[in-house]
């Protein structure tokens, strides 16, 4: 199979399937022997046409005489990946982007559209790439590929100078963070992940920040309440020299296994990974003296990675903030007097992050906001992120 041929299959699966974009191409790439320069060409197709779906497809639609939509599938997804080539990898040739698409077409249930494909996809080459006037209502809609509802969302939360800085940092490639023996890092080659040395875990460097709030010391109890896959329990565990206990938790015997697997590679005893309902409090478990609660959120911060969340409608998120206020209620339970609880998401969304914060502070007495942080994306070159640090007790 081809290296195009497998961008299109799983841009296929992506759209028909409403799949995360990540786990498709993990997954096409764990069946497929790709390596080197295939296996960048192939990530970088099927994320780069997720994420640049609305420029393609306005210039695109100035050459076809229906809307895109109206497409079968296969052809509306050969065009977008001829188009992508054309308009924002440099190094590919336009005859070969061009011929290779016309192939495709004929391979995939998408002969009776070859010409077109042809024709469009040279219209293309030949003028460039287009945007709309810049007072145009779509102007950033199309030039950001986002649409104009969550810009206006990043707008009205946090003004256009910092909404335009997270646009900004949303397209392109995205730098890859780790931690080795405790160090945080930047993996300068991030192809091979699979070929890292074992003590080396990948984190995105907002998710230490968010471990390293959290200030946990050797000797203590922590809790990490949505654990899986692990990567801030192993962080926590190094910050705390692997001396204590860290206890961690997730809804699923196979996430558990992630955790425990990880742990094991890492050389980390003191992690204690077992199945656990973060909305359902378990007095067996006893107290901790710091807790981490990193909730299930809309994952706004991390549009650069996930490029297919931006699609989603913002509506789809207002049942979380419930959900995540109730896993608060249930994490501030297990905490020991004078202790700290991080309240934290991948979100950019104050609904979801300040908001519940609020509502917990109005709630329940005897705690403090000690710290509140939201990560911009522009700011520190990584995913966008909150995090509150909350303490208990008359020390608070």
């Amino acid at each position: 199979m081809t290296t195009r041929q497998l961008a299109l299959d799983t841009l296929l699966k992506i759209e028909q399937n409403d799949a995360y974009s990540n786990l498709s191409v993990a997954g096409a790439l764990k069946n497929n022997n790709l390596e080197g320069a295939d296996k960048a060409f192939f990530t970088s197709l099927v994320y780069g046409v997720v994420e640049r779906k609305l420029t393609l497809d306005f210039n695109l639609e100035l050459y076809l005489t229906q809307p895109l939509k109206k497409l079968r599938p296969e052809a509306r997804n050969i065009l977008r990946l001829g188009a992508y080539q054309l308009l924002f990898m440099d190094k590919i040739p336009a005859h070969a982007a061009i011929n290779e698409s016309v192939k495709l077409a004929k391979k995939n249930k998408a002969q009776y559209a070859a010409g077109l494909i042809n024709a469009v996809l040279r219209k293309i080459s030949t003028n460039g790439l287009r945007l709309p006037k810049e007072d145009a209502d779509n102007y950033l809609e199309i030039k950001y590929s986002c649409p104009s509802e969550l810009i206006n969302h990043f707008i009205n939360s946090y003004g256009e100078e910092k909404a335009i800085g997270i646009l900004e940092h949303a397209n392109g490639p995205q730098k890859i963070y780790g931690r080795q023996k405790g160090v945080g890092l930047v993996v300068l080659d991030p192809e091979n992940l699979s070929n890292l040395p074992n003590d080396i875990h990948i984190q995105d460097k907002a998710s230490q920040l968010c471990c390293e709030a959290l200030d946990p010391k050797p000797g203590e109890t922590v809790f990490d309440m949505c654990a899986a896959p692990g990567g801030k329990s192993f962080t926590i565990a190094e910050l705390m020299n692997d001396e204590g206990v860290v206890k961690s938790f997730d809804l699923y015997d196979h996430r558990v296994k992630l955790i425990n697997d990880g742990a094991k590679r890492l050389g980390l005893k003191i992690i204690e990974a077992k199945v656990g309902d973060a909305e359902k409090y378990d007095e067996s478990l006893g107290l901790a003296d710091r807790v981490l609660c990193d909730v299930p959120c809309s994952g706004l911060g991390d549009i650069s990675r996930k490029p297919e969340i931006r699609y989603k409608k913002i509506t789809d998120i207002d049942l979380l903030p419930s959900l995540q206020y109730n896993i608060l209620i249930k994490s501030a339970r297990y905490l020991k007097e004078n202790g700290t609880l991080v309240y934290s998401t991948c979100a950019l969304n104050p609904s979801e992050n300040e908001q519940v914060v609020k509502r917990f502070l109005d709630e329940n007495e005897g705690f403090k906001l000690k710290e509140q942080r939201t990560i911009f994306p522009q700011d520190e070159d990584c995913d966008g992120f909150f995090y509150a640090v909350l303490v208990k007790g008359d020390n608070a």
